[in-house]
């Protein structure tokens, strides 16, 4: 199993279940039953993307009294998307360098 950081967070967001729950705790925070509440599994299942969530850093969770909260820590994604930014350049690049050849072509043809 990957332990860096950047492919923690991959793993994570590996899963469609956990993306929606990120997507979820960006609205705002919400305890475990809320975050479970659309979806068809058990709250056992539930509480093991929240422990997979959490090992990644994206979540943080909280006790206050019988419940517990859980709150999306961004930071993490932070370090993803600028691993991507330099791929997005590499593509940028390649599609700029695709027009300037489309357009020799289209050049050549008239």
């Amino acid at each position: 199993m990957a332990t860096d950081p950047v492919s923690m967070v991959f793993a994570a967001l590996a899963d469609p279940t956990r993306r929606a729950i990120l997507s979820r705790l960006a609205e705002g925070d919400a305890t475990v039953n809320e975050l479970a509440q659309p979806f068809p599994v058990s709250l056992q299942a539930i509480s093991k993307h929240l422990k997979v969530l959490e090992r990644a850093g994206l979540i943080t969770r909280t006790r206050d009294a019988q419940w517990r909260r859980c709150r999306l820590d961004p930071d993490p994604l932070r370090e993803v998307a600028q691993w991507v930014e330099q791929y997005r350049r590499f593509w940028e690049n390649r599609y700029d360098r695709l027009d300037e050849y489309l357009n020799e072509l289209k050049e050549q043809g008239k």
